[in-house]
């Protein structure tokens, strides 16, 4: 680059001070132009915009002929971008992080509070997702359950008793589990209690030397003494020789048997079978009538590698950031990519007729009548006072001489002329030697399948009511093209048989005698093309002279003839 001085402005899109990934991207079954001329676009915005990138992608395939381009200037192909609609990553994921499966309802309960959640998600070591627990799980769990024994059935930790009843261990292991034996509450004398303690039981019980003693002696697993009562070292030596353990708990009685069924482990009450997630890759418009059919209050993301991002609701979908996206060669929501309207288009550079396309609010909007978008692109460089790398030059030539056809095309302008050339002079090729190396790249047609010619380079178009597939292959070879009509042809009957569309057209078109075989399909094809051009239709395939470019002249000529059908 040189010292040339680089202009610095705002984007036009008007929530420009928060950080984006712009596509820009031309239609499907890209073309030449196309290609060049976003990756010839991106390069001048993330020149001329220091906030944002700006990154080129293609809505299809690469042509044989853009390959050659793209390798002759040491060029990447673009990123496939073949839907812009919403993702799950472009939601507003709330960063709820996970939890072990090991730590109390209470403990659970309390986060949820202080993150203001309703559902917490339970990970491993690895962030992978092990099971969800809501606020009405932990609501069951203490509503619903009458089960004395429920604490060993959890394998409820004594880490996890400790922390809810606020208490310490006196005697016994913190790391241990109470897995056996019910919760009883020691309230009436050692005679009676004798006859309701039943081994490995944990005793809830006072001050009492007699209660704790006769608990111990009953082969009690634990026994919890209430409001902070010292434990004698007489009962702790008999307790640990029994294999007893003591908690010692400034709570009451009361406020233990209310508190102790909190801490059992989230992991026995989680749902962990048939989880609903999904992933940051998943689009919004899949995922709303999932959402919209399930009662479920929050649901877990994914990243692409299995792993726990976050947590969206059905709110989210509300504030759904849409993804950035600037369109060139194309204004038609037939040709663009899929989903564009739940895009946020922020410009169009386009050298086309106007389309279907409609935006939700202003945007920059450049449309010029020259033939080729990169002619537009380079007059914006120039605008903006950018130098034109010598890649970058090759590219936006190579555009011009493929949508002019080396100048022959009628949508060619002195516009163009003049920029092709000096882009030329930049990129160190000279035009005609280039374009027939170029276009013998593109023309070489005879290792493609059917289904690859008619898409190459195929649009479509709305005319009133109708809707008509036009599809066009240039060649410097008659016998080419003469070889590929004879195959072509019954494929393009048999597609049209297919596809929902009225009429199906398809160009050979031959550089060199500066004319295209039009093949037709459709009921109402004949007459319109025998209304447009004066031509009659025979065997489905009718010579047009001097036709050259579908954009200047077949589509103009099928527009104005439309009408008359």
């Amino acid at each position: 680059m040189s010292e040339k001085k680089i202009k610095r402005n705002v984007d036009a899109d008007p929530v420009h001070a928060r950080k984006r990934t712009i596509y820009i991207v031309g239609h499907k079954n890209p073309d030449t132009d196309s290609i060049c001329s976003a990756i010839s676009y991106a390069y001048l915005k993330n020149q001329i915009n220091g906030g944002n990138s700006y990154v080129p992608a293609r809505a299809g395939h690469v042509s044989a002929e853009t390959q050659y381009v793209l390798k002759r200037f040491d060029m990447g192909v673009p990123t496939l971008l073949e839907n812009i609609g919403t993702r799950v990553k472009d939601m507003d994921i709330r960063k709820v992080p996970g939890v072990r499966s090991d730590i109390s309802l209470k403990k659970a309960y309390s986060l949820m509070n202080d993150q203001s959640v309703f559902t917490l998600p339970i990970t491993n070591e690895k962030n992978q997702l092990e099971g969800l627990i809501t606020i009405n799980d932990i609501a069951q769990s203490y509503m619903d359950e009458y089960d004395s024994a429920i604490l060993s059935t959890a394998k409820t930790s004594y880490r996890n008793i400790l922390e809810t009843l606020d208490a310490e261990l006196v005697v016994g292991d913190e790391n241990g589990y109470f897995d056996k034996g019910k919760v009883v509450i020691a309230a009436a004398n050692p005679d009676v209690m004798e006859e309701y303690i039943d081994e490995h039981d944990m005793v809830v019980l006072g001050n009492r030397y007699e209660s704790q003693l006769c608990a111990i002696e009953m082969q009690a697993g634990c026994i919890v003494v209430c409001l902070g009562s010292p434990v004698s070292r007489t009962i702790r030596r008999l307790a640990k020789e029994r294999n007893c353990a003591i908690i010692i708990t400034p709570q009451d009685t009361y406020t233990v048997a209310r508190l102790i069924n909190q801490s059992m482990p989230v992991s026995f009450f989680m749902r962990k079978d048939n989880l609903l997630t999904f992933r940051e890759s998943d689009y919004t418009e899949g995922i709303k009538e999932i959402m919209s059919q399930k009662r479920y209050r929050d649901f877990p993301i994914l990243s692409k590698t299995g792993k726990y991002v976050g947590m969206i609701s059905r709110r989210n979908l509300l504030g759904v950031h849409k993804r950035g996206l600037i369109l060139v060669d194309h204004n038609e929501v037939s040709q663009a990519v899929d989903n564009v309207l739940d895009a946020e288009i922020l410009e169009i550079i386009d050298h086309h007729r106007l389309g279907s396309l409609e935006t939700m609010s202003p945007i920059y909007f450049r449309n010029q009548p020259v033939g080729c978008t990169g002619t537009i692109i380079y007059q914006m460089y120039e605008e903006q006072d950018v130098e034109v790398p010598a890649a970058i030059a090759g590219l936006l030539c190579s555009a011009i001489l493929s949508d002019t056809l080396l100048f022959r095309s009628p949508t060619c302008t002195q516009m163009d002329i003049k920029a092709a050339k000096e882009l030329a002079k930049i990129a160190g090729i000279e035009c005609e030697s280039y374009a027939k190396k170029m276009f013998a790249a593109g023309s070489d047609l005879a290792t493609k399948t059917d289904e690859e010619i008619l898409y190459q380079d195929f649009k479509m178009f709305e005319f009133g009511d109708f809707n008509v597939g036009i599809g066009q292959i240039t060649s410097m070879s008659e016998e080419e093209l003469n070889h590929i009509q004879t195959t072509l042809f019954p494929y393009m009957q048999k597609v049209y048989q297919d596809k929902n569309v009225d009429m199906m057209f398809f160009m050979l078109t031959d550089i060199i005698k500066e004319t295209t075989q039009l093949l037709c399909c459709g009921e109402q094809a004949p007459e319109l093309v025998q209304e447009a051009f004066q031509k009659k239709v025979e065997n489905g395939t009718v010579t047009l002279p001097g036709v050259l470019s579908r954009k200047k002249q077949l589509v103009p000529s099928f527009m104005m003839a439309i009408g008359e059908l």
